[in-house]
């Protein structure tokens, strides 16, 4: 066979060879050729997400060390077109020179503190081993109605804010002079710098990627999340944009609401998950894997945000055990998704609700049919705080935590949201964000031109009682924590308002004490009452009605009855953690089930009525306001039986009232069942 030499076509041919060893030579060339924002595209670009910059710090780790940390994955690809556009404020920049000594300001318009009304803020403030149910009987607090009597509390200490400081370092300084000034966005410096350093050295000690974390205060973890949805969403317009434009967020199918109430009114898409006994699930028909490999691209953009709450989960109290956290992350990489961590009860987790305590009132089968629960001692291939890192976080207590999903992010894809109110109260209106700093850097922009920074009279009085330091400059504070577990007065032993970190922790510890005592208490008297058991007299015997499975048969000879069956009322599972129990009636065991006329729903709301009426007095949150898929929305998926749950919370009520209210729940639903009847739907009588 003959060839025929061209000198054009060699020419032509060296050109593409040359142009397609340079294209391989550059491999992210061949990406920028693809428009960014083509619609076509877009089923694509979260399955392959590129890492150009990230390169191992140092070099590769012998065998039997830790492997290096990576850079956190650039994420701005998912800022929103406001938060892209934002840059940080002019005013704010000249904040760093306020700090010159003997500085003549000019430029600021602050006012002086001298006319600042407040000469000091003063609290009696509790000891942090106050909540201490170990070793109490019953409640440690006398109280008429709703009001707790004061001359019941156990011993309080003094916490004082003064006027002004002599203290000149501005990371240490407590005073009224700096926290009631204009300040910077990141919050308070001294408290801002207590929480950054409790963050990263023992909350999260373990973040695994290059830098760790950054930190912003926030007005609430209500706060944080409104911020995050602004800097990570656009608003989408049905009468205005195109579909394929709208984006979407993924939660679980029973969810906190405030946080959707945030973003539907942006126009974003919710999408729910399904949920078993351990909370998010990966696999299912509606798991999260499932879901986002089936996704309709008609119904707009593959989802790029989840939000979810994994301790103590709102309103289920399901805690996420790591196995599952591992799976879910893992899919959240491949498809680019961010995690938003909303944790309000991390502290608040229930060693005591494992399966052997479902187990010591339901017998062995309970303990097969559960997961065991994930802990520190289970998996020894992980060092305390379940981590590949290996450090500790310097307390016992923080150790035996199931910890963030920021402890395995090694991309820098989690959003964690803190708050003071449920540690210390909810109307401080004071929390932290927690992220890459790239992200937290967005946050902090919208933050300079929205509330610039939490109240400075509530953060002058957590930081003075987390940390101390205000004392007029004075050293009236011993850097050692007592056995009460706060800081003594050196004059003369008296103890002053400062708790310090081991006081800090101590006091996480007796919240969580305080509050598993509430759940135990709660969850053993609904676990009594939740079947009625029937019963009809024997033979030779002429009564004849039901009795309860706590009833008091004293007056009753037992061999007068016969056992016919026992009928449940609800179902529930020991919360792992949180403040709630969600209960599951049993409303097909009703005999106004099957009635014609009678839907479910009107069965559930009537039994929710019949709870706020005496004797009962209950107030039950129904299943139906956590389902983010109800209204007609057209989410995907979503429970249509919500109608069935009613959420009780063991947190609000004095101590001595847990075990009464619980009580009022279950004597009303049995009244309900034996019953038979529903009340008139426009009866409001109490």
């Amino acid at each position: 066979m003959n060839f025929l030499f061209c000198p054009a076509t060699s020419r032509a041919a060296f050109i593409i060879f040359f142009f397609f060893k340079k294209m391989a030579a550059n491999k992210c060339a061949i990406g920028s050729l693809i428009p960014k924002f083509s619609y076509g595209h877009q089923q694509d670009t979260n399955l392959k997400i590129k890492y150009p910059n990230r390169k191992p710090t140092e070099a590769k780790a012998p065998k039997n060390e830790y492997p290096p940390k990576l850079a956190p994955v650039d994420l701005s690809h998912h800022f929103s077109v406001v938060a892209r556009n934002r840059v940080g404020s002019d005013v704010k920049k000249f904040y760093k020179y306020f700090a010159i000594p003997g500085i003549h300001n000019l430029a600021g318009g602050l006012p002086h503190p001298s006319y600042f009304p407040y000469d000091t803020l003063e609290a009696a403030v509790a000891l942090p081993t106050r909540i201490d149910p170990s070793t109490a009987d019953g409640p440690s607090t006398v109280a008429e109605g709703d009001e707790i009597l004061v001359s019941t509390l156990p011993p309080t200490a003094r916490l004082t804010i003064p006027k002004e400081s002599n203290n000149t370092n501005p990371t240490t300084r407590i005073d009224l002079t700096t926290a009631l000034q204009y300040g910077t966005a990141q919050g308070y410096p001294p408290l801002f710098s207590f929480i950054r350093q409790f963050v990263r050295e023992n909350l999260h000690p373990n973040i695994p990627y290059t830098g760790g974390p950054e930190v912003i205060l926030t007005c609430g973890a209500t706060d944080g999340f409104s911020k995050t949805i602004e800097a990570l969403t656009n608003v989408w317009d049905e009468n205005r944009d195109w579909i394929r434009d709208r984006e979407c967020i993924l939660c679980e199918e029973f969810v906190y609401m405030n946080a959707i109430q945030t973003v539907k009114p942006r126009g974003i898409n919710v999408v729910t998950v399904a949920m078993d006994s351990d909370g998010m699930m990966v696999d299912g028909d509606r798991g999260l894997k499932h879901i986002l490999e089936s996704w309709d691209f008609s119904r707009g953009k593959r989802p790029h945000l989840m939000y979810t709450v994994t301790i103590g989960q709102n309103p289920t109290g399901t805690v996420l055990p790591l196995p599952r956290r591992r799976d879910l992350y893992s899919l959240c990489q491949k498809y680019d998704i961010i995690i938003v961590e909303d944790d309000p009860y991390w502290h608040l987790q229930y060693p005591s609700a494992g399966p052997e305590l479902e187990a010591h009132f339901r017998g062995s089968s309970s303990l097969k049919s559960r997961p065991q629960p994930h802990s520190n001692h289970a998996d020894t291939t992980l060092a305390p705080n379940y981590n590949t890192h290996g450090k500790t976080s310097g307390y016992p207590f923080l150790d035996s935590l199931i910890p963030s999903y920021l402890s395995i992010d090694t991309d820098g894809r989690v959003i964690r949201l803190d708050t003071f109110s449920k540690i210390i109260a909810p109307g401080c209106r004071l929390g932290w964000l927690t992220a890459q700093p790239k992200i937290v850097e967005r946050i902090l922009y919208i933050t300079e031109t929205s509330t610039q920074q939490p109240s400075g009279f509530v953060q002058a009085m957590v930081a003075g009682l987390i940390m101390g330091g205000g004392g007029g400059g004075k050293k009236d504070e011993l850097d050692r924590v007592g056995e009460e577990g706060c800081s003594g007065d050196a004059a003369g032993g008296r103890q002053s308002g400062t708790w310090k970190m081991e006081g800090w922790v101590r006091w996480l510890e007796g919240l969580r004490d305080g509050y598993e005592w509430r759940m135990r208490t709660m969850c053993t008297i609904l676990e009594e009452g939740r079947s009625i058991i029937e019963q009809t007299p024997s033979a030779g015997t002429s009564r004849s009605h039901h009795s309860y499975y706590d009833s008091d048969s004293d007056e009753d000879d037992e061999d007068d009855w016969q056992l016919l069956r026992k009928t449940p009322l609800y179902s529930f599972q020991f919360p792992r953690g949180g403040m709630f129990v969600w209960v599951r009636m049993c409303f097909e065991t009703h005999q106004l089930w099957s009635c014609e006329g009678v839907s479910a729903e009107r069965l559930s709301a009537a039994l929710w009525k019949h709870l706020t009426k005496k004797p009962y007095l209950c107030l039950v949150a129904p299943g139906a306001m956590f389902n983010p898929a109800g209204g007609g929305n057209g989410q995907r998926g979503g429970s249509d039986e919500s109608f069935r749950y009613f959420r009780l919370c063991f947190a609000p009520m004095q101590e001595g009232d847990v075990a009464v209210s619980a009580k009022g729940f279950v004597e009303g639903c049995r009244n309900f069942w034996l019953r038979g009847v529903l009340e008139d739907d426009d009866d409001d009588d109490m």
